[in-house]
């Protein structure tokens, strides 16, 4: 078993947004995923058959609820978006690496 830092091992440069899957067990998946300044395109929609917990660890984003308000995420805030509930990311700062931790269970 080796140690591993949520904020290392990042490529220094993405052209798309990185997800990657941390660990998995019985229907719960644990995913780091690193924007920079990255955004679901504005015709797509993510409709989940899980919930999703996410917390933003590092930077600032948007997510965009369909028919809904933008909920504004900085470093910390944390919500928990419900199975088939659409969202998309609207907005990542652009200047520096915004870090995400995501549970689907």
């Amino acid at each position: 078993m080796s140690k591993l830092n949520i904020f290392e091992l990042i490529p220094a440069t993405l052209q798309d947004e990185l997800f990657e899957e941390l660990a998995s067990k019985g229907g719960v998946k644990i995913e780091r995923i690193v924007s920079f300044g990255h955004t679901t395109p504005e015709s797509q929609w993510y409709d989940q058959n899980s919930d999703e917990w996410v917390i933003l660890l590092k930077g600032e984003a948007v997510i965009s609820f369909q028919d809904e308000s933008d909920i504004r995420l900085m470093a910390g805030d944390y919500l928990n978006i419900l199975a088939h509930k659409k969202h998309r990311v609207s907005w990542t700062k652009p200047d520096t690496q915004t870090i995400w931790l995501a549970v689907h269970y």
